[in-house]
C-alpha cells in the first residue's frame, strides 16, 4: 500500500520547480484531439512535465542555452525540436503524428489483458488497475475486476475460468514468483506481496498464454518491472494499519530504491466491528531494495529483494468438538531476483535471469505444528531474432529446481510425518511471430519440459492468430497445451502422480474506436490427467498409494469487456461481465461436478471520476457473484446446494494537496459500503444431531465494513 497513492500522484501530476523559463503550449493529434499524459521533456535532463486533460501544458525551468524539447505519446511518432531557452516565454503547439507501425495493425489479444505505458493497443494502464475501489491498492484484488476471475471473496487469490487457483502462476520480469500471496489464516483473505507500482506494465493471461511460460494450466500474470526513475524522491506513509518509508536515488545511469513498512492491525480491529477472536492481530515487517544499471546503449541490469516476516494467531471455533482451537501462524518470505536486457545489435535480443525464493510457514493449531519450507532457484535465458518488421524469432531455457518439505507434529495421537521432495524441470521453447502485412498476425511455438522428480517429459504447442475485420476491428483465436506439477502436498508422498493437463480454445473479437473498448470471447478448456486420491480420516493425510492422474474435467464460457472514457467528461468506466460452465471430478471428488470455487456468473462495473475543482477522484466499484456450490451432508447429491449471491459496492477517494509545501495525498476508502450480509459457504459438524440433521455454521467475511484511511508524502 505504501507505494500505491504515492505513485497515483506521480502519475496525475508534475512538481512546479522554481524557474526563469517558462515553455507553454498544446499537444494534439492529426485530428485535432489532446493528447491527455503525452510527455514534454528536455533531452537528456530531469525538467519535464505532461499534459492536461485538454492537451496543455506548462514546464518551468531554470535551465538556459540551447536545449532539445521533446514530446512524446504512445502510439506517435517523437517530436523534437531545438528551442534556446532565454528566461523568456515560449508557446508551441505541437501535432504528433501517429507511428505507422500501429495504425491498423492486428494484434494478438486472444487470451490476455494487457496493461501497460509504453503501447497504445493496450486496454488498461497499471494506474488503471490500481486506482480501483475494492481492490484496496491490492493488485490481484484490482486484477479480480476483470472478465475471466472468480470471486472467491474468503481467500484474496485469483480463480480463473473455472480454474483453482494454483493454477495461475505470477512471473515478474520473466522470472516466476513461487510464493506471491502473503500467508493467511483460515478464511481470512490474502494479498499480494508486491506494491503495483513497482511495476511499468502488465499482463493478465486468461488462457493461451506465450511458450516462454509454463507451469500454470490456467492463466499467467506476468508482470514488469520499472526501470530508471526519473528523479530522486523520499516517500513517507502514515496508514491506519501501519507506516512505511521509501527512498529513491537517482545517478545517470544507476538507481537505487530501498524501502520498509510495518503494519501492525491491532489498533483497527479494536475500532471496527468483526467476528474474529484475536490472540494476536497481524503484524509484519517487510523491506524492499532495487538496483537498476544501464548498460551500453541499449542494457539493463535489474535486481529486486524482498524480504518480510509475519505473525498472528486467534480461536477458531470446531464446531465438531464444540472448542476453540488456537490457530497461530508464523512466516517468513525472501525473494530475490536479477535480470539482465540488452539489444546485441540490430536484430539480435538477449534476455536473462536467476531468482531464488526462501517460504518458511509455521502453523500451529493448538498442540499440533505445520512446519512447511519451501526453496525455488531458477535461471533463464531468452534470446530474440528480429528478422524484419514482419518476422521474428525467440528461442531459449530454463532450470527451476523446486524443493518442498513438510514437518507435522501430532503429540495428540503421538504422530509425527516428515515428507519432502526436490525437482528439478528443464524447459526449452521456441515461438515465432509472423506478420502478413497489417491484417494478419500469426504466434506458433512449443514448449518442451523434463521433470527429475516425475521421470517425465511433455511437450507443449502453442498457436495465436490474429485479423483485422475492419480499421477498428479484430479476431484472435487460441489454441495451446499446457501442463503443470501437481500440488505440493501430492508431490511430498512417494507415490507421485504425474503432470496435469490443460487444452484451451479461444476465439475473441474486440472493436476500439475515440477510446471505447467493446470486447468479447469465448472459450472452452479440456483438462485430464487431474490428481484424483481417496481420502483419509487423519486430516493432513491422504491415502498415498490411491494418488493418481484419473481426474478430468472442462470450463467453458463467454467474457463480456466494456470500456468508455470519452462519453462522460472527467469520467472512465469499464464494465466486465464473465458466464463459466465447468465441472470436474478430481481429488476426492466422488462425481463429477462444479467446484466450490466456481460462481457461474460474475459481473464488475467501476467508474472513477476526476474532480479538478477540489483535486480529488472518486472511484466507485460494484461487483455481483452468482451463488457458489457446497457441500451439504444432509443433501445426498454432492455439491448441489448454492449459496446466495455475492454483492460488493466499495467506494475510494484520493485527494491531492500540499502539506509543509510537499506533495501530500490523503486516501480514503470503504470496502462494501452497504453492508451485504455474503455468504462464501458453509461448515458442518461431523456428527448429527439427535434429529439426524448435520448442524450448518455459514462461512462470512470477518467484517461486513472495512476501510482504510491514509496520507502520503513525496518529498523531492
Amino acid at each position: 500500500m505504501k507505494n500505491f497513492l504515492i505513485n497515483i500522484m506521480i502519475f496525475l501530476f508534475f512538481g512546479v520547480a522554481e524557474g526563469q523559463s517558462f515553455i507553454s503550449g498544446t499537444v494534439t493529434n492529426g485530428s485535432g484531439e489532446p493528447l491527455t499524459g503525452a510527455n514534454i521533456y528536455l533531452k537528456n535532463t530531469y525538467e519535464g512535465c505532461t499534459a492536461d486533460g485538454k492537451g496543455e501544458f506548462t514546464l518551468e525551468t531554470r535551465l538556459t542555452g540551447s536545449q532539445v524539447l521533446m514530446v512524446s505519446f504512445i502510439g506517435y511518432v517523437n517530436y523534437e525540436e531545438e528551442i534556446v531557452l532565454e528566461n523568456t516565454v515560449q508557446k508551441f503547439d505541437i501535432v504528433l503524428k501517429e507511428s505507422s507501425n500501429s495504425i491498423d495493425a492486428a494484434v494478438i489479444s486472444a487470451g490476455f489483458f494487457e496493461a501497460s505505458d509504453k503501447k497504445k493497443s493496450v486496454l488498461l494502464k497499471p494506474l488503471d488497475i490500481v486506482t480501483t475501489a475494492n481492490a484496496e491498492g491490492d493488485i490481484y484484488g484490482a486484477v479480480n475486476t476483470l472478465p475471466g476471475t472468480q470471486t472467491v471473496g474468503e481467500t484474496g487469490r485469483l480463480f480463473v475460468r473455472g480454474g483453482a487457483s494454483y493454477e495461475t502462476k505470477t512471473f515478474m520480469d520473466g522470472m516466476l514468483v513461487r510464493s506471491p500471496y502473503t500467508s493467511g489464516l483460515p478464511d481470512i483473505p490474502v494479498r499480494g506481496r508486491f506494491s503495483p507500482f513497482l511495476f511499468n506494465g502488465m499482463i493478465f493471461s486468461t488462457g493461451g498464454y506465450s511458450a516462454e511460460y509454463g507451469q500454470a494450466l490456467s492463466s499467467a500474470l506476468i508482470l514488469n518491472t520499472n526501470a530508471l526513475p526519473e528523479e530522486d524522491v523520499t516517500g513517507i506513509s502514515l496508514l491506519s494499519v501501519g507506516c512505511g518509508a521509501s527512498h529513491t536515488k537517482r545517478w545517470e545511469n544507476t538507481s537505487v530504491t530501498i524501502s520498509s513498512d510495518y503494519f501492525n492491525l491491532a489498533p483497527y480491529f479494536r475500532i471496527i466491528n468483526h467476528s474474529l477472536d484475536w490472540v494476536k492481530e497481524p503484524e509484519s515487517i517487510g523491506g524492499t531494495i532495487m538496483f537498476r544499471q544501464k548498460i551500453r546503449k541499449e542494457g539493463m541490469i535489474k535486481t529486486f529483494s524482498s524480504l518480510n516476516s509475519s505473525a498472528s494467531s486467534l480461536y477458531y471455533t470446531d464446531y465438531n468438538t464444540g472448542t476453540d482451537d488456537l490457530i497461530k501462524l508464523k512466516d517468513k518470505n525472501f525473494y530475490f531476483n536479477t535480470t539482465y536486457n540488452d539489444m546485441l545489435n540490430d536484430r539480435w535480443m538477449i534476455k536473462g535471469g536467476i531468482a531464488c525464493t526462501y517460504d518458511g510457514e509455521n502453523l500451529n493449531v493448538n498442540s499440533e505444528s505445520i512446519n512447511d519450507i519451501h526453496k525455488a532457484y531458477q535461471s533463464r535465458l531468452t534470446l530474440t531474432n528480429l528478422l524484419n518488421d514482419n518476422l521474428s524469432f525467440k528461442f531459449g531455457g530454463e532450470m527451476l529446481y523446486d524443493h518442498y518439505m513438510q514437518l507435522i507434529s501430532s503429540p495428540v495421537n503421538d504422530n509425527n510425518y516428515d515428507f519432502g521432495y526436490g525437482n528439478n524441470i528443464l524447459s526449452v521453447f521456441i515461438e515465432t511471430d509472423i506478420k502478413a502485412g497489417s491484417k494478419v498476425a500469426g504466434r506458433f511455438g512449443v514448449r518442451a519440459e523434463h521433470s527429475s522428480l516425475l521421470s517425465e517429459f511433455t511437450l507443449a504447442p502453442r498457436i495465436s492468430l490474429a485479423c483485422k475485420t475492419g480499421k477498428k476491428s479484430q479476431v484472435s483465436f487460441a489454441w495451446g497445451v499446457f501442463y503443470q506439477s501437481p500440488r505440493d502436498k501430492y508431490l511430498a508422498y512417494a507415490y507421485r502422480p504425474g503432470s496435469e493437463k490443460a487444452v484451451h480454445y479461444i476465439l475473441n473479437y474486440q472493436y476500439r474506436h475515440e477510446k471505447r473498448t467493446f470486447r468479447i470471447e469465448a472459450y472452452y478448456k479440456d483438462y485430464d490427467n487431474l490428481v484424483k486420491y481417496v481420502a483419509s480420516d487423519d486430516p493432513y493425510m491422504y491415502i498415498y498409494n490411491s494418488i493418481n492422474n484419473a481426474g478430468s474435467g472442462y470450463a467453458k464460457g463467454i467474457d463480456i469487456f466494456w470500456r468508455d472514457m470519452k462519453t462522460l467528461k472527467n469520467a472512465d468506466y469499464w464494465i466486465s461481465y464473465s458466464f463459466v460452465d465447468t465441472k470436474r471430478n478430481y481429488e476426492d471428488f466422488p462425481v463429477s461436478a462444479t467446484p466450490a470455487f466456481v460462481s457461474d456468473h460474475n459481473l464488475s462495473v467501476v467508474f472513477k471520476y476526476w474532480i479538478s475543482k477540489l483535486s480529488s477522484q472518486l472511484s466507485i466499484t460494484y461487483k455481483y457473484a452468482s451463488g457458489r456450490p457446497y457441500y451439504n451432508p444432509n443433501n445426498p447429491e454432492f455439491l448441489a446446494d448454492r449459496t446466495k449471491a455475492y454483492q460488493n459496492l466499495s467506494i475510494n477517494s484520493s485527494y491531492l494537496t500540499q502539506l509543509f509545501g510537499k506533495f501530500t495525498i490523503i486516501h480514503f476508502s470503504v470496502n462494501n459500503l452497504p453492508g451485504f450480509d455474503n455468504v462464501f459457504g458453509y461448515t458442518y459438524s461431523s456428527e448429527p444431531g439427535a434429529d439426524d440433521i448435520f448442524e450448518a455454521h455459514p462461512v462470512k467475511p470477518y467484517a461486513k465494513r472495512t476501510f482504510i484511511l491514509a496520507m502520503f508524502i513525496s518529498i523531492k
